[in-house]
């Protein structure tokens, strides 16, 4: 997958892992990766799929509508490039936080929902339930904000609380914030998920 490695300044910080919203970049997401964990190394990727000639890291059906078919798919190869990863920069595998935000958020979420210890954590700016009816594996412990709009047209808040529900139904802590704002990614939220991150993520 096209990306961009950072290497941080503290190896035992976790390793940041960005994903983009629609129509983004690998570059899109670094300068909050530098506000929420500043020594952190830095893994940003860039979707595979385009839709119109935006990047994308799962094919839609329509707006809220996912490809289910494509996001296992596309949720299997960014599970196995992060393995790679981890191996060609010297990464610890077991140690990675995701930010992402909208499409972004979803292919984490999606990694959640269907790969054990595949995340230490995650930040997910405005993310959808990625798919209902499936057993999640068992996420005792795993530290996961969630930053949502109370006026987003594309994730209503009833799907955040569902998103939350499923995931501390599996054992996640998660920690809700509410902008009154839409699908936009706020300055407040990104300041609210670092000091979540100082609190909860760093030991």
């Amino acid at each position: 997958m096209k990306h961009i490695f950072i290497k941080g300044t503290d190896p035992s910080a976790p390793t940041l892992v960005l994903f983009h919203g629609t129509g983004g970049t690998e570059r899109d997401l670094l300068p909050l990766a530098s506000i929420i964990s500043p020594p952190s190394s830095i893994l940003s990727l860039r979707g595979n799929v385009s839709e119109n000639g935006m990047p994308r890291f799962f094919k839609r059906l329509a707006e809220g509508v996912f490809d289910e078919e494509d996001l296992l798919l596309r949720t299997e190869e960014v599970h196995t490039f992060l393995d790679e990863a981890a191996l060609q920069y010297g990464f610890e595998r077991n140690n990675m936080i995701a930010i992402g935000y909208s499409n972004g958020a979803n292919i984490a979420g999606s990694l959640l929902f269907h790969y054990d210890n595949a995340l230490r954590g995650a930040i997910l700016h405005h993310p959808m339930v990625p798919r209902r009816g499936v057993d999640l594996p068992d996420m005792t412990g795993m530290p996961v904000f969630i930053g949502a709009g109370s006026n987003d047209p594309i994730c209503a808040p009833h799907e955040t609380e569902e998103l939350r529900g499923l995931l501390e139904g599996a054992g996640a802590e998660v920690r809700l914030h509410w902008e009154r704002f839409g699908h936009q990614l706020t300055a407040q939220e990104v300041d609210a998920a670092a000091a979540w991150f100082k609190e909860h993520v760093v030991d």
